[in-house]
């Protein structure tokens, strides 16, 4: 052999190569890429992120044709070295072939060209995209019937190839996603805190964060107008509903501002006052309602003020559109509310917690994971879990938090003492502070 023919052989090999390390930069650049960043690009006119995206909504064609081509650059590459390598040595050459060509194609053929593509997927994906069309047309036939040989033969075996495309599935993508937000602050606990508290808003109904009927501030129709402007004046609240005849059936809700301005066109004389009127009708819906319905129905009635019923029409609660802002950004809090906690800190580490507090509140204040799915609040947890109405003084052991029960009224549960797992104690001892 001469020399011509020797370093034909060598820019062969280099040309294969170069080839396979293209193949696998392809699939390692449309698979890492962000389809997130890659959307906005396309949106913005990005012809080329829109061909990738493509590409990622049809995987599967894509990866049949990139292997089938790296397959091909490589087992010609060791061919060609192992005949070329057999003329010298002998029957030794197919083996020093075997062994070169191996450590060439996995160093410069797979780990290099991936090794620079997880630095940057998205612009070496971008680039690419030009080329990717005519390739998958070109090989589309092939790989269609490689991939109908392959789903065959799986079907032989008794394999069926199902694509998990379902709503849940894209919903644990989101979640595992925000799981992975970057950083380990406070700060980045938050974010990641808010982002659950969004995706939460489809199955978390309006029952578990509304005020319960038996807390919400009403107002009797039927007192004088004095008494009236007196405790709408006094309360912390500027929508407040008011009932006739017995507090379960709410009449109107009476906006601050609404009376302010009734009194005001009365040159202050409040006996003139027709409540009944400046109170606008109340708005019921079902306790059925899940928080994101709730928060678009707000926004199109443009209203904050809703009163909760149960399947017969009873009063359960109300809801604000506070109430709903509040489970994505945390506790807000301004100058003219009522603080209470409901929540205090005993000396000895474990938490004093009124039983109208809800189990929502709890995990997002400490990071807890008290299931919530049966029961709203704390007491609601406990007589869940326990099947039946505890006595002051008796303990229970609910999934690893010890719960002392510690006044009550009638058959309520009104305050309980809860100490929790030894981890979850260590966590705040370490001086962590809980998301907000």
């Amino acid at each position: 052999m001469n020399l011509f023919y020797l370093i034909l052989f060598l820019l062969a090999v280099i040309v294969l190569i170069f080839f396979s390390a293209l193949c696998s930069a392809s699939e390692a650049a449309v698979l890492a890429a962000s389809r997130v960043r890659l959307y906005h690009l396309a949106k913005k006119g990005n012809h080329k992120a829109s061909v990738v995206l493509d590409l990622q909504a049809h995987i599967g064609g894509f990866i049949s044709t990139i292997i089938l081509l790296n397959t091909w650059f490589n087992t010609l590459v060791t061919a060609l070295a192992a005949g070329i390598l057999t003329y010298f040595f002998g029957a030794m050459g197919a083996l020093y072939a075997a062994v070169g060509m191996g450590a060439l194609i996995t160093v410069y053929g797979e780990v290099l060209p991936k090794m620079y593509v997880y630095t940057c997927p998205d612009r070496v994906a971008i680039a690419f995209a030009p080329f990717f069309k005519p390739l998958l047309t070109l090989m589309t036939p092939l790989t269609k019937a490689i991939n109908f040989l392959a789903q065959q033969s799986l079907h032989l075996l008794g394999i069926k190839i199902k694509h998990d495309a379902s709503e849940a599935a894209s919903a644990e993508e989101l979640r595992g996603a925000i799981e992975l937000h970057a950083g380990s602050s406070g700060e980045a606990e938050y974010e990641r805190s808010m982002l659950r508290s969004i995706l939460d808003l489809t199955t978390v109904e309006v029952t578990e964060i509304m005020r319960h009927r038996k807390t919400m501030f009403m107002i009797n129709i039927d007192l004088p107008n004095k008494k009236i402007v007196e405790q709408v004046l006094q309360a912390p609240y500027t929508r407040i509903p008011v009932w006739k005849e017995n507090p379960d059936n709410i009449v109107g809700v009476l906006h601050a501002k609404d009376l302010l301005r009734a009194v005001q066109i009365h040159e202050r004389d409040v006996e003139k006052l027709d409540i009944e009127k400046i109170a606008s009708p109340p708005w019921f819906i079902p306790e059925t309602t899940t928080l994101f319905s709730q928060l678009a129905a707000f926004r199109e009635r443009r209203e904050h003020f809703a009163v909760v019923i149960d399947e017969y029409g009873d009063l359960q609660g109300m809801v604000t559109l506070e109430d709903i802002l509040e489970e994505i950004v945390g506790e807000i809090v301004d100058e003219h509310d009522v603080e209470i906690p409901g929540v205090r800190i005993a000396p000895d580490g474990s938490y004093v917690v009124d039983g109208t507090v809800t189990l929502r509140d709890l995990n997002r204040l400490f990071s807890w994971n008290l299931p919530d799915e049966h029961a709203a609040t704390l007491a609601g947890l406990v007589l869940h879990e326990t099947r039946e109405i505890p006595e002051v003084g008796q303990s229970f052991l609910i999934h690893g938090f010890r719960m002392d029960i510690l006044r009550q009224h009638r058959h309520q549960i009104t305050q309980v003492r809860l100490v929790p797992p030894p981890q979850d104690k260590a966590f705040l001892n370490k001086g962590h502070a809980p998301p907000p």
